[in-house]
């Protein structure tokens, strides 16, 4: 089972420390841990947060320790500070996955960056025209249901809908076909994680600029 935590600025959620998580518990763990085996962490908007439905479905609400004047974070901020507090409660959360699921989560992510890549720009722009002009059938259909008059040159429009939606199925079929071709050897022989991200001294002039 996947126990679910949603971040939350009111009253009932728990900070996310050891005391928190441990109160939260009645003094007790997860099965010795301060971390559940599997946890979906859900984030709202910075506007209003996560909505009523996800607070009252969470198993556990959470939030920040925060020190200052500031009562909130920016949202990509938040998720960062989340996550790393997450692994500093419990460091063997760090490669706690099987092999499968590595797997899985590469062939996934790697064909995800490899499908950002491989479209050529006049690809990328012929893609783009044909999800505009299914968005605009889409508001035509809308309104041929709804019995709204729709002028002759919509439902010529309309009428090609089918064809267009098999020209954009057929670009994104080949582009799923190339990309998951273009990584399978990462896939299966992925690169050694980076373990050092300090740079070379020699690397950083551009950055420490000139004294």
């Amino acid at each position: 089972r996947i126990s679910i935590w949603a971040t939350d600025l009111g009253q009932e959620a728990s900070c996310l420390t050891e005391d928190g998580i441990r109160q939260h518990l009645g003094g007790g763990t997860y099965d010795g841990k301060l971390i559940p085996n599997k946890v979906a962490i859900v984030f709202g908007t910075e506007a209003v947060g996560c909505t009523t439905e996800m607070l009252n479905a969470a198993d556990l609400r959470v939030n920040l320790p925060l020190r200052g004047f500031a009562d909130s974070l920016n949202l990509s901020v938040a998720t960062a500070l989340v996550v790393h507090q997450m692994f500093v409660l419990d460091p063997s959360l760090e490669g706690a996955m099987t092999e499968e699921e590595r797997r899985e989560l590469r062939q996934a992510w790697y064909v995800k960056l490899a499908s950002q890549r491989l479209l050529s720009a006049a690809d990328k722009k012929r893609r783009g025209k044909l999800t505009a002009y299914l968005e605009g059938c889409a508001e035509i259909e809308k309104k041929m249901k709804a019995g709204e008059v729709v002028y002759k040159e919509e439902r010529e429009k309309w009428s090609r809908m089918d064809a267009k939606r098999a020209e954009l199925n057929a670009i994104e079929e080949k582009l799923a076909a190339d990309s998951k071709k273009a990584v399978k050897e990462l896939v299966d022989n992925p690169p050694s994680p980076i373990t050092d991200m300090r740079r070379a001294d020699e690397h950083r002039i551009c950055f420490v600029g000139k004294n």
